[in-house]
């Protein structure tokens, strides 16, 4: 026996337009929007790697010092919009964290990164990167 779907699928398939009849839910803006303009800015990818220094720490009490100093200099950065991300990754591989920065310049950059205890003392160091993303663009 043969069995037919159409039937039942077409009376669900098809809206007829008609003038007055308007497919649409109640409350649905059907007007045509304006595209957002879509703006390309350049911040700076940081990638935080071991220093030359790392395995020379041993001592916890310096190590937790070293932590402790990094701490209040990422927020000191980030409260002015500077430093936009920071953290490290979850997992164990040569990158151990990143930052991403606002600034104009490289050298800018790299003038926030030697005020960290951690890269000053060699316990840290790290590759800049420009990179682009859209303007406006931010984690929530």
């Amino acid at each position: 026996m043969r069995c037919s779907l159409w039937p039942l699928v077409c009376p669900f398939s098809v809206a007829k337009a008609e003038p007055g009849n308007n497919p649409q839910p109640a409350g649905v803006d059907t007007t045509k929007k304006e595209t957002p303009k879509y703006e390309m800015k350049q911040y700076w990818f940081v990638m935080l790697i071991n220093g030359k220094r790392r395995n020379e720490f041993k001592d916890i009490a310096i190590l937790n010092k070293l932590q402790a100093g990094q701490m209040p200099n990422i927020q000191r950065l980030a409260d002015p919009g500077k430093l936009r991300v920071a953290g490290p990754f979850g997992d164990e591989w040569d990158c151990l964290g990143i930052f991403i920065f606002d600034a104009a310049t490289t050298e800018e950059v790299a003038g926030y990164l030697k005020t960290n205890p951690a890269f000053a003392a060699g316990r840290l160091d790290y590759e800049i990167h420009p990179w682009w993303t859209a303007k406006g663009l931010t984690f929530k």
